[in-house]
């Protein structure tokens, strides 16, 4: 096939990926709202979701313009470099906003379809998780191929994937920081404090509970995984130019990647849930199974055509089984997260069990759940790595990287179904729809929960891959061979590096811990001078809690973000390249063990207090219940906030690392 029609083969692929997302906003739009009490909650999380982006966007759009500048004055090629950045940075705003805005539409749709039936609400949501999951692979690969092949040069995309970076550090930081504030507020006041449900009216705090849904785990997810994903194919097509030559190496990443949204549309397509009686189990066992369906058929599809490609324009093999092993890593790091989390399974059902004791030797076996959670993770990237590299060498770990997230738009599309399901739950029990509905909703979240612990495995997996990526790409653009263990500098980067996560997760989880209070305090404060309220004859000002969530998130989210650029930066401009390297090692090695650690202790706290609310040890209102709440509520920065946003640190400072590392080497020379 000619270079020309490969070209148009791509972009094709891009822009299949975007008539995908129209059809799948059609679909989601002809489904009515429902009552207008309905209408009105949905109204309230919409506003308020948007108010929140819209302020975000404004201080992202500053950070913008600073790094345009630096990018544009020191980095060649200039002023290409900087407005590369840019264009990186609004696809990937782009990709945010209509994920965002499709789910707080599908949110109230979803509830509505499920006073019908079942499916007919898993259909809505799913469909509306898909919106956000073509929406990153779709924008991603446009913007890289049109970068690429504007330009003809491999190395530009690295701006490209540094603008990724910077809207997901502020969409992940910041989104964690609003919903976990919002969320540990509403659950100590109201389940604890005051014994009522979960997402009850009477709460001040529950629509920016749901607010937080949409800008951490739609907006925040989304915009992690699209970083992660450009970073890849950018990595792969830098190394691939080295191994395989100027137009290869350009043309097959991207290649597999148009080709993996191709398939990951057939993937969706599969996820056709079948009607069953009203039967919770059987509800949830239907939803995973119909998913489990679209992500086999996908996988295998995409090993196959993968092959064909990688026959065809490489020839050697060896580069398709270096993919194959980031695709089987990946898989089965899903699996041990689901394992470690999921309440059918023995670590979460350990935990139940021990909140019969109080909530801290809850909170000890969480933790060890969590460090134990790490071993198996560990050596499967590995042995990805190891695979890798025997393979393809450097090329080898950036394709493996590739393989992993090839099938994201199929990955995030059950990913994101998550958080719609949730809000979704909370919206049947916000408007009275009945205990049937009610059940219902509550089915599809079940399976959400999974599909949402399933999504941060795989987000830190794939971002340990994407960190390997990068270290190989550091490499590569500063001729330095490897991190040389016996230069004390490099030793030096290593201790800083191994420290930065912890620092990065210190202030994200305190950022959490301040804005949980500042909500607590205004619950407490309706609650008791609102006459009214707690009978049910007065409503909470919602408005008020959405406000205090914001600001607090909007405030916590700088110093973190700054620390991210700046420290890269200062280790390389006072003690030079190589220091970087240990920097890039240490940060990897800490910050993926952490981010395992607490996604996954997080996700089993939170699945073991809904393993007690099935009925299992008193169940609802019971003592174990009390301290799975206390478990789950610290558990919640752990999974949503500081774990995930370790995801982007990993990967943001091998970019700094890789974009200003050949000025480090030009100083020492100097």
């Amino acid at each position: 096939m000619q270079s020309a029609v490969l070209r148009i083969v791509i972009l094709a692929c891009g822009v299949s990926g975007l008539a995908f997302v129209w059809y799948l906003l059609r679909r989601i739009l002809r489904e009515e709202e429902g009552t207008e009490a309905m209408s009105e909650i949905a109204a309230a999380i919409r506003s308020g979701a948007r108010a929140f982006l819209s302020r975000e966007y404004r201080i992202l759009a500053i950070f913008t313009l600073i790094m345009f500048v630096v990018l544009a004055i020191f980095i060649e090629p200039r002023p290409l470099a900087g407005i590369v950045y840019i264009f990186g940075t609004l696809t990937s705003a782009l990709a945010g906003y209509i994920g965002m805005a499709a789910a707080t539409r599908a949110n109230v749709r979803t509830a509505n379809a499920s006073r019908r039936a079942w499916e007919a609400g898993l259909k809505v949501a799913f469909s509306a998780g898909a919106v956000m999951g073509f929406s990153v692979v779709s924008l991603g690969l446009l913007g890289l191929a049109i970068t690429t092949f504007l330009f003809n040069d491999p190395y530009i995309t690295l701006s490209f994937a540094f603008g990724a970076s910077a809207v997901a550090l502020f969409l992940r930081v910041g989104g964690g920081i609003f919903t976990k504030s919002a969320d540990v507020g509403a659950d100590l006041v109201g389940k604890v404090e005051q014994s009522i449900p979960e997402d009850d009216p009477r709460n001040a705090a529950v629509i920016a509970d749901n607010v937080g849904d949409n800008v951490g785990d739609i907006a925040g997810m989304g915009s992690d995984l699209y970083e992660s994903y450009v970073s890849a194919i950018a990595a792969a097509m830098v190394l691939g130019v080295a191994t395989l030559g100027q137009e290869q190496g350009i043309k097959v990443p991207l290649l597999l990647a148009g080709v993996g949204l191709l398939v990951s549309v057939v993937g969706v397509l599969m996820v056709r849930p079948k009607a069953v009686e009203d039967n919770f189990e059987k509800e949830v066992a239907g939803a995973q199974k119909a998913m489990n369906t679209g992500v086999y058929v996908s996988n295998l599809l995409m090993l196959v055509v993968s092959f064909v490609i990688i026959r065809t324009y490489v020839g050697d093999l060896s580069v398709f089984w270096a993919l194959v092993s980031g695709l089987v890593a990946g898989f089965l790091i899903s699996v041990v997260t689901e394992y470690y989390t999921s309440a059918d399974h023995r670590p979460a059902q350990l935990i139940a069990r021990s909140s019969q004791s109080g909530p801290a030797i809850t909170i000890i076996e969480g933790l060890g759940t969590g460090m134990m959670s790490t071993v198996l993770p560990v050596i499967l990237v590995m042995l990805a790595t190891v695979s890798a590299y025997a393979l393809g060498g450097l090329f080898g770990i950036a394709v493996a990287a590739m393989g992993m997230l090839i099938n994201l738009g199929m990955l995030l599309s059950m990913d994101c179904y998550g958080p719609i399901a949730d809000n979704a739950a909370g919206i049947a029990e916000m408007a009275s729809l009945g205990s049937n509905v009610r059940e219902r909703c509550e089915a599809l979240d079940a399976v959400g929960n999974t599909t949402a612990a399933l999504g941060k495995g795989f987000s830190v997996a794939s971002a340990g891959l994407a960190s390997l990526a990068w270290l190989a790409t550091y490499f590569e653009v500063t001729g330095i061979p490897g991190a040389d263990l016996r230069n004390v500098t490099v030793i030096a980067g290593v201790l800083i590096g191994g420290m930065l996560p912890f620092v990065f997760s210190a202030l994200a989880i305190g950022g959490v811990s301040k804005g949980s209070f500042d909500v607590v305090t205004e619950v407490r404060r309706q609650f008791a001078e609102i006459p009214g309220l707690l009978e049910g004859t007065n409503k909470p000002d919602y408005v008020a809690c959405v406000d205090i969530a914001t600001r607090r998130a909007l405030r916590s989210m700088l110093v973190p973000g700054l620390i991210v650029i700046a420290v890269p930066l200062i280790l390389g401009f006072t003690l030079g390249a190589e220091a970087v390297t240990g920097l890039l090692v240490g940060s990897l090695l800490t910050g993926f063990l952490l981010a395992v650690m607490m996604s996954n202790s997080g996700g089993a706290w939170d699945n073991a207090k809904k393993y007690i609310e099935s009925g299992k040890f008193g169940g609802k209102g019971g003592e174990a219940h009390k301290a799975a709440v206390i478990g789950d509520t610290v558990g919640d920065p752990f999974k949503d906030t500081a774990g995930p946003s370790l995801n982007i640190l990993i990967k943001l400072v091998g970019k700094v690392a890789v974009i200003f590392g050949p000025i480090f080497v030009a100083l020492i020379a100097l």
